[in-house]
């Protein structure tokens, strides 16, 4: 279980289909390209800013994307998770994780 305390830095593009996610994933390389493809094909509203989720913290989103958020690796892009909502690819910039002692 995360500490309550928890803090991630993400971006993410939702889309509709896996094999869409796929063929994106190709295509990134940086976070500047990730955010221009959020812009261009992500079916959420924080698409016009990138797929920037801000500073999200455990209990917030849906628990795949939370659990990705607080264990794949920094600064790359990971992915496709299913939710509910779609395929998301995510960039995760940050973790901020107290220390539990």
């Amino acid at each position: 279980m995360l500490h309550p305390d928890a803090r991630a830095k993400a971006h993410h593009i939702l889309l509709s289909d896996e094999q869409t996610a796929i063929t994106l994933k190709a295509k990134i390389n940086c976070l500047d390209e990730f955010c221009e493809l959020a812009k261009q094909h992500s079916l959420c509203p924080s698409a016009k800013i990138g797929g920037d989720l801000g500073l999200t913290k455990p209990g917030v989103i849906v628990t795949e994307l939370e659990n990705a958020i607080f264990s794949e690796p920094l600064e790359t892009i990971t992915g496709p998770f299913k939710t509910v909502h779609g395929y998301h690819l995510l960039w995760i910039k940050k973790r901020y994780l107290p220390n539990e002692s």
